[in-house]
């Protein structure tokens, strides 16, 4: 309580406020600590970053983009972000439900959550930040060799499988726009009639495909909702090249998100084990590149649209 009061005394909207009359509910996250805030008569939701995110996100950016998306009407309403300190009271959606692998077995969810992508992507307005995937990875390894902290073994050898889909993603780039970059399936609130998005920190310009292939990953979906998703997205039949990209990006994120966990890891981050969270992500990109149709959809981006 005496966390969430010293925050919101930081905050003009929450100056003065009588500590009596309000609720604080502490809500779920991984990286950060997150609240349910009641306070006169009105619900909003309060975001403290975690300890040691600042060496790996531009809060600053973040303030921007997460602006950007509220605006487009794809992101909770920002009440307040601190691109300093990261700070940040969004309002909190009534009858919303958080989105989890079960509940996105519905397919009519995945195809909402399709057209809040697709709603993003074709704002016409451009983030402050790029997501740079393969700079990214480079940069989260110096940051481990910084720390001196192990990596999964064989992570190597497959990062070396991973420069064949970084030539063929770029013989082809994509036109960027604004992704949201870390769809995570608890990003993702479901009011039965829209699909709203939250935590803009991984937000920047970016394939488009990127944010399809890592929702498919990150909310376990089979081919039925990948197609769902894909069909939605396309409002038909999606194009090959595109499908490809999006499976190159299935077996990318969870490379990346590899690395990040060990960061967590290292930085002794209480809130999960998160070594064994990289060993997951870090077995099944090595399953996904070894299937046998990852050649094809290979192939298929490397050839491009006809």
């Amino acid at each position: 309580m005496d966390e969430v009061l010293s925050a919101l005394a930081t905050i003009p909207r929450f100056a003065g406020i009588d500590p009596g009359g309000v609720n604080v509910e502490r809500l779920a996250g991984l990286t950060n600590r997150n609240y349910r805030i009641d306070a006169g008569g009105e619900r909003f939701v309060l975001r403290i970053p975690g300890e040691g995110t600042a060496e790996y996100i531009d809060r600053r950016a973040e303030a921007v983009n997460a602006r950007i998306a509220a605006e487009a009407g794809v992101n909770a309403e920002i009440i307040h972000i601190d691109g300093a300190t990261g700070v940040q009271v969004a309002r909190f959606i009534d009858g919303a439900v958080t989105m989890n692998e079960e509940r996105f077995k519905d397919l009519a969810a995945v195809a909402r959550a399709a057209l809040a992508f697709r709603r993003m992507h074709r704002c016409d307005k451009a983030f402050v930040s790029r997501f740079e995937l393969f700079q990214m990875m480079d940069g989260y390894l110096d940051l481990l060799r910084k720390k001196q902290a192990k990596i999964p073994d064989g992570y190597e050898a497959v990062q070396k499988q991973a420069e064949a889909v970084r030539d063929a993603l770029g013989r082809h780039p994509a036109a960027l726009v604004p992704c949201h970059c870390d769809p995570l399936a608890e990003n993702f609130l479901d009011t039965g009639l829209r699909m709203v998005i939250v935590d803009w920190e991984y937000a920047g310009n970016n394939d488009p495909m990127w944010d399809l292939g890592d929702l498919s990953v990150e909310a376990a979906f089979g081919p039925d909702q990948d197609r769902a998703m894909l069909d939605a997205y396309f409002d038909g039949s999606p194009p090959a090249d595109q499908v490809g990209r999006m499976v190159m990006y299935k077996a990318m994120c969870d490379l990346l998100w590899t690395l990040w966990g060990v960061i967590q890891w290292a930085n002794k981050n209480p809130v999960d084990d998160f070594w064994a969270y990289a060993i997951r992500r870090f077995e099944r990109c090595q399953r996904l590149m070894a299937a046998p149709d990852f050649a094809r959809h290979l192939e298929a981006v490397r050839a491009g649209r006809p």
